[in-house]
């Protein structure tokens, strides 16, 4: 196989994991680096646990992210059909030639004595395995059998031998024949597991590197029996590790930043989140922090991957998506807002923008973060007066004496407010900080937000004095 071709295989079982999305921007930053396809095959073999809708927000996914395919069920190719599905009949052909070539066998037994005899098994203290007994039925007999009675097809592993499985990034992987199971490749309803369809499918479309997740490395052995069963050319295998929590947990989808969904509903931008998922396994050689998919097309490199057990930190992520959103214009960021904030107009978002630009850190929180300049905020008196470092009573008289002094000031520009409340703060004999602090609760509710001056510029005269005595008013 001259050509690099590469593939990510889902199942439709659940919407797509951000391990999924990983795995697409390896494989087709792979593939763009030497030319090559990058393939999506929908493995939805596994009938009975398909989700509806699940594989159009696959591929919703990856067209989110500009993670497009050669070729897919949407993007037709020469190897199709690429749903698993619709190739049956292959599985079944190359199912019955690993029987005629006795390197699999049809399996009789009923779940209930396959129950019973995992059960023995654990009891003394064995592996849960299957025992065999099918694999010794003459050719004759299991053809016979198998006009009536219902079977499945097993692959049988050779006995007492060392199986090498060669990973690119880790090296040979030694496996003992004597641990693996008698897999199960084709079911008694026609489909294949995953084990024979993978490597089906995988040699028919003439994939050149199987880059997958690292929990498929102790499938290999099996894969690699059945390469050498057909006499095919083995592919290249890349496992790659698999994302992790900081407490080094799994990234399950009980935890909902595992959903791709999730960082897109949140607001964090797709060239940010590629961003951070390649640099969770890859340095660039430059020692950049921030940069897009063709840099990573560019410089990536499976040599220089770490395998150890890469962390979604969030933080991390939430710094680089606010690096990626300082680096459009106002005006991009604001056509971005539209699905975050469709109440706002355009207008109304591009001119506070430039108020919280430096403080953004994803598109979802610019409604939290700039909601006081649209509506009356709600006033916590205990914050309040917590900032203000006085009593009620004094609290009370100091809003009295801003809104006096806010009601003199006829140029309402951030130069002469500012001027006017700090000479107010001077006199009256507060600290800057409990002067202005209460000042920004009242007209904000938060503790946090733009210069104050600007907030109070962009509200107007009447709004500030009318807000000032709202939050007077409730300290009564």
């Amino acid at each position: 196989m001259s050509k690099v071709r590469v593939r990510i295989a889902p199942s439709p079982t659940g919407y797509p994991h951000i391990g999924t999305i990983f795995q697409a921007l390896i494989n087709f930053t792979y593939a763009k680096k030497h030319q090559g396809d990058f393939l999506v095959r929908i493995e939805d073999t596994d009938q009975s646990r398909l989700v509806k809708d699940a594989e159009d927000a696959i591929f919703s996914a990856l067209e989110w992210f500009d993670l497009i395919p050669n070729e897919s069920p949407r993007h037709e190719g020469s190897f199709g059909p690429y749903r698993q599905s619709e190739r049956l009949e292959i599985y079944q052909k190359y199912a019955l030639q690993l029987i005629n070539q006795d390197h699999a066998y049809r399996c009789f037994c009923s779940k209930e004595r396959l129950d019973q005899v995992r059960k023995d098994m654990q009891k003394n203290g064995q592996p849960p395995m299957y025992d065999k007994k099918c694999r010794h039925i003459s050719k004759d007999e299991s053809e016979k059998k198998a006009k009536t009675e219902k079977f499945v097809v097993r692959m049988k592993i050779p006995s007492n031998q060392k199986i090498i499985c060669h990973d690119e990034i880790r090296g040979d992987i030694e496996f003992d024949s004597a641990v693996i199971d008698d897999q199960v490749i084709l079911k008694s309803d026609g489909f294949p597991t995953y084990h024979l369809a993978v490597v089906v499918d995988d040699h028919l479309m003439e994939i050149s590197h199987i880059v997958r997740g690292e929990e498929w490395i102790s499938s290999s052995p099996k894969h690699v029996l059945l390469y050498k069963y057909f006499g095919w050319d083995m592919p290249k295998f890349i496992h790659t590790p698999t994302l992790r929590n900081p407490d080094k947990s799994k990234l399950s989808k009980r935890h909902d930043h595992a959903s791709a969904s999730w960082y897109i509903k949140n607001g964090y931008l797709k060239e940010a989140i590629i961003n951070f998922l390649i640099t969770r396994v890859w340095n660039h050689p430059e020692d950049k922090e921030i940069f897009g998919i063709d840099e990573i097309i560019k410089h990536f490199d499976f040599s220089k991957m770490h395998i150890q057990g890469p962390i979604v930190d969030l933080k991390k992520l939430e710094w680089i998506n606010g690096q990626w959103i300082r680096k459009l214009s106002d005006d991009q960021i604001a056509e971005k807002l539209n699905d975050f904030v469709p109440h706002l107009s355009k207008e109304e978002v591009e001119k506070v923008l430039p108020m919280v630009k430096e403080r953004l850190v994803t598109l979802g929180e610019f409604e939290e973060l700039t909601s006081y300049f649209f509506k009356d905020p709600n006033i916590d008196t205990k914050l309040l007066l917590k900032e203000s470092k006085a009593n009620t009573t004094e609290t009370f008289k100091y809003i009295e004496k801003v809104i006096n002094t806010l009601e003199n000031i006829q140029d309402w520009k951030v130069e002469s407010l500012e001027d006017s409340l700090r000479k107010l703060q001077q006199s009256y004999g507060w600290k800057p900080r409990p002067a202005f602090m209460t000042i920004r609760i009242a007209l904000s509710g938060a503790s946090f937000t733009p210069p104050l001056f600007d907030i109070m510029e962009y509200l107007g005269k009447e709004v500030t004095i009318n807000r000032l005595s709202h939050a007077q008013k409730q300290l009564q």
